[in-house]
């Protein structure tokens, strides 16, 4: 399907997969279950991709595709660099929020899925770096290096999504975002005065 645009009943039918997954993890069902659950034929699965691993990496891409413009629309309006990260990470946590532990448990355990997983998470701190970059040479943060800053944020990224952080801290990813989201507004903030 690379490539080629879906149809508008195609889109509703991933995002509903997408739902599904997202509260139930993925690896315990078949086409045929989810085809009785979304009230489809598994032709029309196979329509979005030709196995269910494929659809299972179909719909990671899709959450994403949602995720982005969602974290984005949220951003957009906001002016001040250390509010635009802060509302960057706490967009990020809200759309993590509905993300079951089963489904990120079988995220991490699904190459092809975790490395879309990867991917997008690379991407947001591209993403965080070109803020600390526009912070820092807009004189709102104190001068740091924005490639370092990011791949801080991505390698705590990367942690929050293992779950371990979870078991350790008794965070929720949505949580584990804020607290991220706070301790960078904390170091980047420029002396007052300067």
């Amino acid at each position: 399907m690379a490539g080629r645009r879906r149809t508008a009943r195609q889109v509703d039918l991933l995002d509903r997969l997408v739902a599904l997954m997202a509260a139930e993890g993925f690896s315990g069902f078949t086409l045929d279950d989810l085809a009785g659950r979304l009230h489809c034929s598994k032709t029309t699965l196979y329509a979005l991709a030709p196995t269910k691993h494929e659809l299972v990496v179909e719909v990671v891409k899709q959450y994403f595709r949602n995720a982005t413009a969602t974290v984005e629309a949220v951003v957009d309006p906001v002016v001040d660099p250390g509010d635009r990260i802060a509302a960057y990470l706490g967009a990020v946590g809200d759309c993590l929020r509905p993300l079951s532990r089963g489904f990120m448990d079988d995220l991490a355990d699904f190459a092809p899925a975790a490395e879309v997983y990867r991917h997008n998470t690379a991407r947001a701190a591209d993403r965080i770096r070109e803020m600390v970059a526009e912070g820092v040479a807009a004189g709102a943060f104190r001068p740091v290096h924005a490639a370092f800053v990011g791949e801080m944020v991505a390698a705590t990224m990367f942690e929050i999504q293992r779950g371990e952080m979870f078991s350790r801290l008794e965070l929720t990813d949505a949580e584990a975002y804020a607290e991220l989201a706070s301790l960078l507004g904390h170091a980047l903030a420029a002396p007052i005065g300067a």
